[in-house]
Parts: structure tokens; C-alpha cells; sequence
């Protein structure tokens, strides 16, 4: 797997993109930011996955509960904590 730099619009971290089983991925880490930095960088990187053969993947140093309510209605995500009490977080569309 190949991951290559992605040019996200209105985000201040690095995004890298990658495809997996016919899946293309956007992955970001958000484990050192500071609050509102990750939920702005997550709302604004949502917007490039369009499909059910898309997905935005975040690291993030706690679970992002306030997001959940803000993005419900149209993305489904799958949370895992990490060995290292971080959290994955993968975002689909509906």
C-alpha cells in the first residue's frame, strides 16, 4: 500500500491518502492537536468523501463524542481505542 500526500481544503494537518480493497482511504493524526483543531480538521476533510468506497480514518488522543451528534445524519463511524489509549476512528458516508 501506497500512501501519498492529500491536499485537503480548509485543513492544518497532513492527509494522506491510500487505497485498500478497492477502498480509497483519507488518514489524518490528530493525537497532537488541541481542541477545536481536530473536530475543524474532521468536519472540513469529511467533505471530500462522497461515496460508499471512501473513507476518512482519524487519530485522535480522546474519543471525539461531540462530533458523533454534529455528523450522525450522514456518516457512520467505527471506533477502536488503541494500545496506547488512543483512539482510530474510521467515517463512512450513509
Amino acid at each position: 500500500m501506497k500512501k501519498e500526500k492529500a491536499a485537503i481544503p480548509m485543513t492544518t494537518l497532513d492527509f494522506y491518502k491510500y487505497e485498500e480493497d478497492a477502498i480509497i482511504y483519507y488518514e489524518f493524526d490528530a493525537t497532537e492537536c488541541s481542541p477545536p483543531e481536530p473536530m475543524v480538521n474532521t468536519m472540513n476533510a469529511l467533505r471530500v468523501i462522497q461515496n460508499e468506497n471512501q473513507r476518512l480514518v482519524g487519530r485522535f488522543f480522546h474519543e471525539p463524542t461531540p462530533l458523533y451528534a454534529k455528523i450522525s445524519q450522514f456518516f457512520s463511524y467505527e471506533v477502536k481505542e488503541l494500545e496506547n489509549g488512543d483512539y482510530k476512528i474510521t467515517f463512512k458516508k450513509l
